[in-house]
């Protein structure tokens, strides 16, 4: 009885001392995502993370994990150094989709290329699918971290007002360059022949349009993606004002950056401090919502939007020509009385 009694307090104990030693880790990739229902091999032998990306490990008497996984970096890490989040970073080979994830741009360059984003995406031809809504909102996020990579300020509003004026401010450089190559190249397009994608009526509609909603143009443009690339180029093609369009540009930048960093940094402020959520972990979600938020009047407008009938166009151009002539009669016969 005696030694039943032993052997079962000993299995007891082994057992409570065995379970004191799992540890339950978190793996994610280098973006903060975590690796749900991926197979890793750590230390030799298969597993399979659930659908947070967990894995509950045994790690008595164990010194380090060697973590490998297809289409990620092999991931040697000691146990001493695993955070107290209980989190293990591998990083997931480059893909072109990683262009259009902001945390691509806040990891590998922080502060600076963040700037070089915005003022490519609005200055540059080629910068139309760079992620500037979604990026500028992450950015709130990590305001703290991406300024003290090149200032050391303890405080988070400072952060914040050096964040928003540095991104406002490459923002407007890239609009006034946008701005000045279409003031560059407009002249020469009066010239061109109409061809099937350019007619020479559509410049002296854009010319009208931004004559007289210009300021809306170029502040509504900037909330919406691709059309806030070409926006300030049309307006230099079509000659706006200098002084206007340098108003209107410096508005929309404080406007749209200022927006979205702010709601980026009280979000997750708020959501974490009341609900104890930390918005980090959804950003993939987040950023999906953000784009299409931010490109439904786009996709709407192509898409939904009434086209005018040709056929009542044709009736318009007929009328109008029917108008100019019953006109020109009308003068003529009073230039005869006259006579």
């Amino acid at each position: 009885m005696k030694k039943t009694l032993c052997v079962f307090f000993c299995f007891l104990i082994g057992t409570i001392f065995s379970n004191a030693q799992k540890h339950t880790i978190i793996f994610e990739n280098q973006y903060e995502e975590a690796l749900k229902e991926t197979n890793l091999t750590i230390n030799g032998t298969a597993y399979t993370t659930d659908a947070n990306g967990t894995i509950s490990l045994d790690l008595t008497g164990i010194d380090t994990i060697n973590v490998t996984s297809d289409n990620h970096k092999p991931t040697k890490i000691a146990v001493k150094d695993i955070s107290p989040k209980n989190k293990v970073t591998v990083k997931r080979d480059f893909t072109w989709k990683d262009l259009i994830n902001p945390m691509f741009y806040v990891i590998n360059g922080g502060l600076w290329l963040i700037l070089f984003i915005i003022f490519a995406e609005t200055g540059l031809f080629a910068g139309f699918f760079l992620p500037g809504d979604s990026l500028l909102f992450v950015a709130g996020i990590y305001s703290n971290e991406l300024v003290n990579t090149v200032v050391l300020i303890d405080n988070d509003y400072i952060n914040l007002i050096i964040l928003i004026f540095a991104i406002s401010f490459a923002g407007i450089i890239g609009n006034t360059v946008g701005y000045w190559f279409g003031k560059k190249v407009g002249p020469r397009m009066y010239t061109w022949k109409d061809r099937m994608l350019f007619k020479q009526k559509y410049l002296y509609q854009a010319h009208e349009f931004y004559e007289k909603h210009g300021g809306v143009a170029i502040i509504g443009a900037r909330f919406l993606p691709m059309v806030r690339t070409f926006a300030p180029i049309i307006a230099g093609i079509v000659g706006m004002d200098k002084k206007k369009f340098a108003y209107y540009n410096i508005v929309g930048s404080f406007l749209w950056v200022g927006s979205l960093i702010l709601a980026g940094h009280f979000l997750q402020k708020w959501m974490f401090d009341w609900f104890g959520f930390d918005l980090k972990s959804k950003l993939e979600y987040i950023i999906i919502v953000i784009v299409l938020v931010t490109t439904a009047p786009v996709l709407y407008k192509m898409f939904f939007s009434k086209k005018k009938s040709p056929t009542l166009e044709v009736g318009k151009d007929v009328i109008e020509e029917q108008i100019d002539k019953i006109e020109d009669a009308i003068e003529d016969k009073f230039d005869r009385k006259d006579d």
